[in-house]
């Protein structure tokens, strides 16, 4: 069945424990359900992965493509043939959403954008995301772009495992691009205690979306709504 807000779930959801993945609360986790912005955290795994690796350095400079600089809303606002680092992308990916930037980095990766779709694909599927179709980097709606609430939770959990130290990136509330300064429009941050991280996302068809991160006491949990 498709995915869809006035199917049979008005939401889904779950929480696991980040150190070891037990999951303390579900609901539809498993149903198909459309990513949306979620998938920028897929994008911006894909780009921490090459960096560890050596492929990719931070202070790399990118040229922006007509394709990225055509992304709808929301975006950064590139221009074709404008110089973004890799840092700046990822940062614009993940505070402002940016379709544009999030181009920019699977097109530098992948070479194309449905490129770099089959490599998501392959890590959604070595990560043990079971339930996950990627057809972009951004999340911009495509039919055949599924995921579920448990599948966002282990990439959230994978995030954090694999690289604590980029996880800051997450956390943060502002960056300057282009001389201008840019917040985040992620205000769980700000709102709930404790919250230190990771994404939002909103499409018509997929409702709005969280994949966060908090610590209390010392116990990390992972909630997807």
């Amino acid at each position: 069945a498709m995915p869809s807000r006035a199917g049979t779930q008005d939401y889904a959801a779950i929480v696991v424990d980040a150190q070891n993945g037990a999951v303390l609360e579900s609901r539809s986790a498993l149903a198909a359900w459309y990513p949306a912005s979620l998938t920028k955290v897929m994008t911006v795994y894909i780009t921490l992965q090459a960096i560890e690796a050596g492929r990719l350095k931070m202070d790399e400079e990118l040229t922006v493509s007509d394709n990225a600089a055509s992304q709808p809303p929301t975006e950064l606002g590139l221009g074709t043939g404008d110089k973004i680092t890799v840092e700046q992308a990822i940062l614009a990916v993940i505070l402002q959403s940016a379709n544009d930037a999030a181009v920019v980095l699977a097109e530098r990766l992948g070479g194309t954008e449905e490129a770099f779709a089959e490599t998501m694909n392959k890590m959604a599927h070595a990560l043990g995301m079971e339930n996950t179709q990627f057809r972009n980097a951004t999340g911009l709606p495509d039919p055949d772009q599924v995921t579920t609430a448990r599948d966002m939770a282990v990439l959230g959990k994978a995030l954090l495992d694999n690289f604590p130290q980029h996880y800051h990136f997450f956390s943060a509330r502002s960056f300057t691009y282009a001389g201008h300064s840019f917040g985040t429009i992620n205000g769980i941050l700000s709102r709930y205690p404790g919250a230190d991280g990771i994404k939002t996302g909103f499409t018509c068809g997929s409702g709005y979306n969280l994949l966060a991160s908090a610590v209390h006491d010392g116990r990390r949990l992972i909630g997807v709504v």
